[in-house]
C-alpha cells in the first residue's frame, strides 16, 4: 500500500468532510445574509428559464444516481432481480442523459454570466472558481460513465472498487485498496468531487442545503375579488380609531 494511496483515499475523505461540515456551520453563524444564490433574473431571463431547469433537473438526476451507485449495495440490486447488464445500460443511459443535460445547462448558465453585463459585472472570482470546479466535476463524472460501461476502452464495475471504499469511508474503516484498484477516470473524478465538496459551503452553492421546508405548512393565502362599483375603503393608519 503505497502512502500516497493512504493519503487519497485514507486521509483526504475525512478533511474533506471536516472542511464540508466545519464550513456549513461557519457559514451559516456567520453569513447568513450570504446563504443566496444572488438571483440575477433581473437582467436577463431568457437564458436563464432554459439553463436553469436543465442544470437543477440534471444535477438531481445526477445525485440519485450516485447514491444508488454507491450506497446501494451489488447485492442488493442482484436480490431484486437487476442484473449486472440491465444495471449498467440504465446507469449509461440514464447517467448519460442527466450528465449532458448538466453540462449543457451550466454551460448555458455560464455563457449568460459572461455574456450579460450586469450579471457579468455581478459574478466574483469566487463565482468563477466554483464555476471551473464544477464543470470540471460534471466532465470527469460522464468520462468515467463512459469509460466504466466500455463506451471507451474496457468495463470496469465500479461498484466493486470505488463503492465499497465510499462505504468504508462512513464506517471509518477506509478499504484504500479496493479504492486503488479503480482506473484513474474514476480517481480523478473522486478528487474533483472531494474538491468541490470542500469549495461548496463557500461558494453559491450553499443554498442547496437550504430547503423550503416551511413552505409546506404555511398558512393558505385567501385572494378576494373586487366586486364591480365597490369603491375600496380609505386607508386608516393603524392608531387611528373612528371618529377620532
Amino acid at each position: 500500500m503505497r502512502a500516497l494511496d493512504v493519503f487519497l483515499w485514507g486521509v483526504l475523505p475525512y478533511v474533506t468532510l471536516v472542511v464540508l461540515v466545519g464550513g456549513t456551520v461557519w457559514r451559516y453563524r456567520y453569513d447568513q445574509f450570504g446563504w443566496t444564490t444572488r438571483s440575477s433574473e433581473l437582467y436577463e431571463s431568457r437564458m436563464l428559464r432554459i439553463g436553469s431547469p436543465l442544470f437543477h433537473f440534471g444535477i438531481l438526476v445526477v445525485v440519485i444516481g450516485h447514491v444508488i451507485g454507491l450506497v446501494v449495495p451489488q447485492s442488493w440490486t442482484s436480490a431484486a432481480g437487476v442484473s449486472e447488464r440491465v444495471y449498467h445500460v440504465q446507469a449509461l443511459v440514464l447517467g448519460g442523459i442527466a450528465g449532458f443535460a448538466t453540462l449543457a445547462g451550466v454551460v448555458i448558465l455560464i455563457y449568460r454570466r459572461r455574456t450579460t453585463g450586469p450579471v457579468f459585472m455581478a459574478t466574483t472570482r469566487n463565482d468563477k472558481a466554483m464555476y471551473i470546479v464544477l464543470v470540471a466535476a460534471v466532465v470527469a463524472g460522464l468520462a468515467a460513465t463512459l469509460l466504466g460501461a466500455g463506451v471507451v476502452g474496457e468495463v470496469h464495475d465500479y461498484r466493486e472498487t470505488v463503492s465499497p471504499w465510499f462505504r468504508s469511508v462512513f464506517t471509518l474503516q477506509p478499504d484504500i485498496d479496493a479504492m486503488a484498484a479503480a482506473p484513474f477516470s474514476f480517481h480523478l473524478h473522486a478528487l474533483i468531487g472531494m474538491l468541490l465538496f470542500a469549495v461548496w459551503p463557500f461558494t453559491r452553492l450553499v443554498h442547496a442545503f437550504t430547503a423550503p421546508v416551511g413552505y409546506l405548512f404555511r398558512p393558505q393565502i385567501v385572494y378576494r375579488s373586487r366586486a364591480a362599483g365597490v369603491r375600496p375603503r380609505a386607508h386608516r393608519s393603524g392608531w387611528e380609531r373612528p371618529g377620532s
